[in-house]
């Protein structure tokens, strides 16, 4: 990768993000790791949705965090 590469890959802290977008192949194979149930992906909130656990899996930097203690409890 190129210097060139990488000026184009960073965010300028001035601007709002742009939401990173997953795979549609890899949110085919998430699962929940506590209830092994499809998620849904919030892509505005960067999050995966697991309805049955009743939490939300942060997407951070483009990388699912699939650890339970990492996610937001809602109702």
């Amino acid at each position: 990768m190129t210097d060139s590469d990488n000026a184009n890959t960073q965010t300028s802290t001035g601007g709002a993000q742009e939401p990173t977008r997953i795979d549609p192949r890899l949110l085919e194979i998430l699962v929940c790791p506590l209830t092994k149930t499809t998620l849904e992906y919030d892509r505005s909130r960067q999050e995966l949705i697991s309805h049955s656990a009743k939490l939300a899996y942060p997407i951070r930097d483009g990388i699912p965090i699939m650890l339970p203690e990492e996610a937001r409890k809602f109702d």
